[in-house]
C-alpha cells in the first residue's frame, strides 16, 4: 500500500551573483528555512538527496557536515536542469514506499564562478561539435515557430515582460529591475536570433530545499498528488516536434494521469522558462494550449498573475535566475507558498492545485536529458 507524501517545509536562499559565498553556505541557508518551516528537528531527517550539476565533488558531504546531520543515507543526483526536481521525485518515491519517513531535498548551484555567459556544450556531443550552445538550440525552436506558426517577436517578448514584472514582487529574485516594455525587450542585445538578452535567463547562484514527509500533519502540509520523471529519447530530423517537446509531454501525461486530473484543473504553474520560447513550447506540451498556439497565452493574459492559469508568478527563471541544480527546488518552494496563500504580493487568486515542470537537456541528440512534472494540492 502506497503512503501519501507531502511537502512539510520549503526554503530558499537569495538568488543572484554570490561569488563571495561558499556554495555549501547557500544550501545551509535554504535548509535552515525549510527545517523551520516544516517544524521538525534535524534529527527527524532520515535521508538527504542533493541535486546539483556543477557542484564540486563532495559538495553534498560538505553540506551534510555543516548541517550536523551525520550517518543518514545521502546521495547526489545530476540530471541537468532537472536535477533538483529529480532529487525531489526520488524523495517522494522513497517516502511513498515507506523507505524513509522524512527526506531532506536540496538543490544548489554556484554558476557565477564557472561561467560568464552561456554554458559551453560538451565537445564530444553533436551540439558541442557544431558549436551549438543552448541559446542557439532554443533560438532554432523560436525560428521554426515564427516560420511554421506565425509566432511574432511581440509574443516572445510578452513572456519576458510578464515574468520580469512578476519578479519585481519576488524579494529573492536575481533580477528586480524596472519591468521592461515589449519594445525594450526587442531592442536589447541580440543573443541568438530571434532571442535577445532580455529573453534569456541570467547566470545565477542559489539554493532551494524541501522537507518531504509521510502524510499530511496539518493544512500547511502540501499533498503530492503525483510526480513523474522521464528521460529523453533520440531526437533528430525524423522527429516532427521541436526539441524538448516530447520529453515534457510524456512527463505531463504521466503526472496528470497519476493525479487523475486534466490540465484545466491546474490553478498555478511554475515552468522552465530559461528562454521565452521555452515557456511557450512547454505550455503547449503540458496541454495548456494547442501546438502552435502557445504564443497567444501571455499576450491574451491567460498566464498573467491575474489570469485563469498564472504561470511563473515568481518571475520564473527569467527573473529569479537559473542556478541549475537549485531551479527545480525553487520552483517547488514557490508553488508551496502559492498553494498555502503565503506568496505575498505575488499571490494568485485561485490556488488549490499547482504544477511544477522542469526540463533539463542539451546533450547527445536527445529530446531532453530528463523532465519532471509534479502536481501538488492543499
Amino acid at each position: 500500500m502506497s503512503i501519501d507524501a507531502a511537502v512539510w517545509g520549503v526554503g530558499t536562499s537569495a538568488f543572484g551573483v554570490l561569488t563571495d559565498r561558499r556554495v555549501e553556505s547557500l544550501a545551509w541557508e535554504a535548509v535552515a528555512e525549510a527545517v523551520r518551516d516544516a517544524d521538525i528537528h534535524p534529527t527527524d531527517i532520515d535521508a538527504i538527496i542533493v541535486g546539483s550539476v556543477f557542484g564540486p565533488p563532495g559538495v553534498a558531504t560538505r553540506i551534510q557536515r555543516g548541517l550536523g546531520i551525520g550517518a543518514v543515507p545521502m546521495w547526489t543526483i545530476e540530471n541537468a536542469c532537472a536535477s533538483g526536481t529529480s532529487a525531489y521525485h526520488e524523495a517522494v518515491a522513497a517516502v511513498r514506499q515507506g523507505r524513509f519517513g522524512c527526506v531532506l531535498v536540496i538543490g544548489v548551484e554556484q554558476m557565477s564562478t564557472l561561467f560568464t555567459g552561456a554554458i559551453v556544450p560538451e565537445a564530444t556531443d553533436p551540439e558541442g561539435a557544431s558549436g551549438l550552445p543552448l541559446p542557439g538550440l532554443y533560438a532554432l525552436t523560436a525560428a521554426r515557430y515564427v516560420d511554421e506558426f506565425g509566432l511574432t517577436p511581440e509574443q516572445l517578448a510578452a513572456v519576458a515582460v510578464k515574468n520580469k514584472t512578476n519578479g519585481m514582487d519576488n524579494p529573492r529574485a536575481h533580477l528586480r529591475r524596472e519591468p521592461p516594455t515589449i519594445e525594450k525587450v526587442l531592442a536589447s542585445r541580440p543573443i541568438a536570433d530571434p532571442l535577445t538578452m532580455l529573453q534569456c535567463c541570467p547566470t545565477t547562484d542559489g539554493s532551494g530545499a524541501l522537507v518531504v514527509g509521510a502524510g499530511r500533519r496539518s493544512t500547511r502540509d502540501v499533498l503530492v498528488e503525483s510526480s513523474a520523471m522521464v528521460s529523453g529519447r533520440p531526437w533528430d530530423q525524423r522527429n516532427d516536434e521541436v526539441w524538448g517537446f516530447s520529453c515534457v509531454r510524456r512527463a505531463a501525461e504521466a503526472a496528470l494521469s497519476e493525479a487523475h486530473r486534466s490540465v484545466t484543473e491546474i490553478d498555478v504553474l511554475e515552468v522552465h522558462d530559461a528562454f521565452t520560447i521555452g515557456e511557450i513550447t512547454t505550455l503547449e506540451a503540458l496541454g495548456v494550449a494547442e501546438r502552435g498556439a502557445g504564443g497567444e497565452l501571455a499576450t491574451s493574459g491567460h498566464t498573467a498573475r491575474s489570469g485563469p492559469q498564472p504561470v511563473n508568478a515568481s518571475g520564473g527563471l527569467l527573473s529569479r535566475g537559473h542556478p541549475l541544480g537549485a531551479t527545480g527546488t525553487a520552483q517547488l518552494a514557490e508553488i508551496v507558498w502559492q498553494l498555502r496563500g503565503d506568496a505575498g504580493p505575488r499571490q494568485v487568486g485561485r490556488h488549490d492545485v499547482g504544477m511544477v515542470e522542469t526540463m533539463g537537456g542539451g546533450a547527445a541528440g536527445m529530446d531532453g536529458n530528463a523532465c519532471v512534472v509534479t502536481v501538488l494540492s492543499v
